[in-house]
């Protein structure tokens, strides 16, 4: 169950990396999304186009993106690093970020010919996450240098001097060089997506957004670029297109939907359930073990994207906050006045495309798909087959993922607490944990504890992980010791069954 491929580690290096970056980033972002969706509630009701406008309360709009949800993200980045002191030093030096960056715009809307259009406030979201991990990192490091030598009596005055003396250290770097930085890089970023609209290309982020998606990329695209402008640009004309480029759900209902027609096995069987998980649920990772079943499915899903892309940019589709999760009720709720139509038309066209260029796929490859599965004795095999004849070779890291399946009940640790981990810690992972909650109690287990926590926190106390596929090698290097299974669908894998006998196996040779 815990074999590792040869060379599996050079093979997912750089995907590894970009998912640990994008989860780190994650992590900063969706333990705050509540504070979005009160922003958005705010904007959506009381600034001047909004449902109900209130000169009086519409002047929380703009204080709340401007600090408070900067300031939140630091906070969040630092604890992550350095707990509650870290928290602290990261939203110090991100208020200066946040000073530094106005004065800048001041000074360049002064220096303009009268006339001239000026620039807006550039919110700190990126300065907050660079400087509230880099204070809380920074601060630590100074602990350690004195960790042990104060005197009795004197750490309380230590402890919080320390703190202080580094936060207004740490608020200076954030009043100059990170607030440079950080406007240089909105503006880029910016005058880049200004350029893909005005050229009529936005479409074509679908070609990375897509395919980043189902490989567990999409966190760094969307938490470390899409949010932050997309909320500068709701802060200034009250919504954003690219709240949509990547929460839209109907590329994967479209997907789903083909597998229900059109798919074969454990994939066809599954696939309704999976759709009504994504489309109102808002948990995407389901449909990505499907497109990996047959990686030419992508090909669907960049047509589905880009065709929701395209309605939006026609006809004014936009959110005036994330959606997140990414269902259609949170679309709905984030939706700017004005534009149900075109979101909603969005969503219906993305999915359709999806569903015609998937069940083309699939109808085309239906009869070797077939023989596939007659040489295999389960979906999961057939998948692996599947993308070794897609590859043209075996797949070392295939052949592991095989290993795995048939040595599931040869595992002699000791099972007594088994963790689902996915990126978030949140959505498909805790999907994943209740389905084998029910099996296990449904066997009469009573003394195992099943979990579900972010790769990030996975700690010594998992005796068994569970994770995706494309996860397992990020999950092995947090807890080596662990046994690990990997599956490919959360919500209907065949290892369940093999991890309930080996936790029912060991309850017997116990007793």
């Amino acid at each position: 169950m815990t074999t590792t491929s040869p060379g599996v580690a050079k093979q997912g290096g750089a995907r590894v990396a970009v998912q640990r970056f994008g989860t780190f980033l994650s992590g900063m972002i969706m333990p705050n999304i509540p504070a979005l969706i009160a922003w958005g509630i705010f904007t959506a009701f009381f600034i001047g186009v909004g449902w109900t406008p209130n000169a009086d309360l519409a002047t929380i709009v703009g204080p709340f993106i401007h600090y408070l949800l900067p300031i939140l993200i630091a906070y969040t980045g630092g604890t992550m690093v350095y707990g509650v002191r870290g928290g602290v030093v990261g939203s110090i030096a991100t208020m200066g970020a946040i000073a530094g960056s106005d004065l800048l715009i001041a000074n360049f809307n002064a220096a303009l010919p009268e006339g001239a259009d000026q620039l807006g406030q550039i919110h700190m979201f990126i300065g907050a996450m660079i400087l509230g991990p880099l204070a809380a990192w920074t601060m630590k490091l100074l602990d350690s240098l004195w960790e042990g030598k104060v005197r009795a009596g004197f750490e309380m005055l230590v402890n919080m001097f320390s703190a202080g003396i580094w936060g207004f250290v740490m608020a200076v770097v954030g009043f100059y060089p990170i607030a440079w930085l950080v406007n240089g890089i909105m503006q880029v970023l910016g005058n880049a997506v200004n350029w893909l609209v005005d050229m009529n290309l936005l479409p074509l982020t679908s070609i990375i957004i897509e395919p980043a998606k189902v490989f567990f990329l999409n966190n760094a695209i969307n938490h470390g670029v899409l949010t932050p402008l997309g909320l500068s640009e709701a802060a200034e004309s009250g919504s954003s297109i690219l709240f949509l480029l990547e929460a839209n759900p109907g590329p994967g209902v479209g997907l789903l939907l083909a597998f229900t027609f059109f798919g074969l096995g454990a994939a066809r069987a599954s696939a309704p359930g999976a759709a009504i998980i994504q489309f109102f649920g808002g948990i995407h990772e389901v449909y990505f073990p499907y497109a990996l079943m047959k990686p030419a499915l992508i090909l669907g899903l960049i047509a589905g994207g880009m065709t929701g892309v395209t309605t939006n940019m026609l006809l004014g589709g936009a959110l005036r906050a994330p959606a997140a999760p990414g269902s259609i009720i949170a679309v709905m709720l984030q939706t700017a006045p004005g534009a149900y139509f075109a979101v909603i038309l969005s969503v219906v066209l993305s999915a359709a495309v999806t569903f015609l260029v998937s069940a083309l796929i699939l109808r085309a490859s239906r009869k070797r798909d077939l023989q596939a599965m007659a040489d295999t004795d389960d979906a999961f095999g057939a998948a692996i087959t599947q993308s070794e004849n897609a590859k043209g070779k075996e797949s070392a890291y295939l052949q592991g993922l095989r290993s795995e399946r048939a040595g599931a009940a040869t595992a002699q640790k000791e099972i007594k607490n088994i963790v689902f981990a996915c990126d978030a810690g949140m959505g498909s992972s805790a999907m994943g944990a209740s389905v084998l909650r029910n099996k296990i109690t449904k066997a009469g287990i009573t003394d195992v504890t099943v979990t579900n926590k972010a790769i990030a926190n996975l700690d010594a106390s998992a005796d068994l992980v569970i994770t995706q596929n494309q996860l397992t090698d990020r999950a092995r290097q947090k807890t080596p010791d662990a046994v690990h299974v990997s599956v490919d669908n959360f919500m209907n894998s065949p290892k369940y069954d093999e991890v309930v006998e080996l936790v029912r196996d060991q309850h017997q040779d116990g007793a």
